[in-house]
C-alpha cells in the first residue's frame, strides 16, 4: 500500500462528476484504469491509498498539483456559484488520456451520464484489451475501432454515433490528425483541428481541451451549462454563451463550469 498526499481532494466526487465513465466502486475504494494500467484506490482523509497502480500516474491523472486555493479565489460571487463551490469542494479537473477522452465525449451527444458510462463499458468489453485479473478493459485503440465493423460498434449502444466514432478512429489511425501535436497549438488552433473530425463540434472539442489538454479556460456548453449561462446573461447562442462564460469566469473558467454543471445537474436548480 502506497500513500499519495491529496489535500483538498474528493475522489468520489471527482470520479462521479461527468468527466470519466469507467471507474467503479470496490468496497471502500475504487477500481479503474489510467490508460491501460489498472489502478485501485481508497481515500482516507487527505490521503489516497494506492494498492495497485503508479503513485506518480495517480497524482498526475487526478491533477493533485492544481492550485485549488488560487482557483477558488476566481469563482464568481453570485449565490449560485458560491453554493456550487461550497457543495463540491475537492472536485478536480482531471488529466485524461487524449484518445480515450476524445472518443468518450464523441459518443456523449444527447446522452445522460449513465448512458455514456454504459456505452464506454460496452466498447471496452467488446473491443478493448483486457487487463489481467481486472474487471475493466482498456479503452479500444483507434486502430482497433478503425477496423471494426460499424454494426458491431452500433451494437454497443452508440446508434447514430457509431459512424462518427469509426471515422474519427480512422483519421487518428491514418495520421490525418495527430492528437499529440495538438498539445503545442494555441487553443483556437487546436479547436479547429478537433472540429475537423466527424461529429466533433465546439462542445465536444472544449471537453477534450479541458479534460485531456489542461486548457483550464475551456468551457464546454452542454444543456446544463447553457441553462446556467442563460440565467446569468439573459440570452445568447451556444457560441455566445461560451464566450460569455469564458469572459465572466476567467482564467479557470473550465473549473468554474465543472462545478456549476455538477451543481445544476445534481440539484436541478438554476441561478436566480
Amino acid at each position: 500500500m502506497r500513500i499519495v498526499p491529496a489535500p483538498e481532494f474528493d475522489l468520489r466526487l471527482t470520479l462521479t462528476s461527468g468527466q470519466v465513465f469507467h471507474w467503479q466502486p470496490d468496497g471502500e475504494g475504487w477500481l479503474g484504469l489510467i490508460g491501460n494500467k489498472p489502478v485501485r484506490l481508497e481515500q482516507r482523509g487527505d490521503e489516497l491509498r494506492v494498492s495497485r497502480g503508479s503513485v506518480a500516474a495517480v497524482a498526475h491523472y487526478f491533477a493533485l498539483d492544481h492550485p485549488l486555493g488560487e482557483i477558488y479565489a476566481t469563482f464568481p460571487e453570485d449565490a449560485f456559484s458560491r453554493a456550487a463551490l461550497e457543495a463540491y469542494r475537492g472536485l478536480r479537473v482531471m488529466r485524461q488520456p487524449r484518445w480515450e477522452c476524445l472518443a468518450t465525449f464523441l459518443t456523449s451527444a444527447m446522452k445522460q451520464v449513465s448512458h455514456i458510462r454504459a456505452m464506454s463499458l460496452a466498447l471496452r468489453t467488446k473491443f478493448g484489451e483486457p487487463a489481467a485479473k481486472f474487471p475493466v478493459a482498456a479503452y479500444p485503440a483507434p486502430e482497433v475501432l478503425a477496423r471494426a465493423d460499424e454494426a458491431e460498434i452500433r451494437g454497443c449502444g452508440l446508434g447514430f454515433r457509431a459512424p462518427n466514432l469509426r471515422k474519427t478512429a480512422q483519421a487518428i489511425a491514418d495520421g490525418k490528425v495527430d492528437l499529440d501535436a495538438l498539445a503545442a497549438m494555441e487553443t483556437e488552433r487546436a479547436m479547429e483541428e478537433l472540429c475537423r473530425l466527424p461529429g466533433v463540434g465546439r462542445k465536444i472539442a472544449n471537453c477534450v481541451l479541458l479534460f485531456a489538454y489542461e486548457r483550464l479556460d475551456a468551457v464546454p456548453v452542454d444543456v446544463w451549462i447553457a441553462r446556467v449561462a442563460r440565467s446569468m446573461s439573459g440570452s445568447g447562442s451556444l457560441e455566445e454563451l461560451e464566450m460569455f462564460s469564458r469572459e465572466r469566469f476567467g482564467l479557470y473558467a473550465g473549473y468554474v463550469q465543472q462545478y456549476l454543471f455538477h451543481h445544476a445537474r445534481v440539484s436541478k436548480t438554476l441561478p436566480g
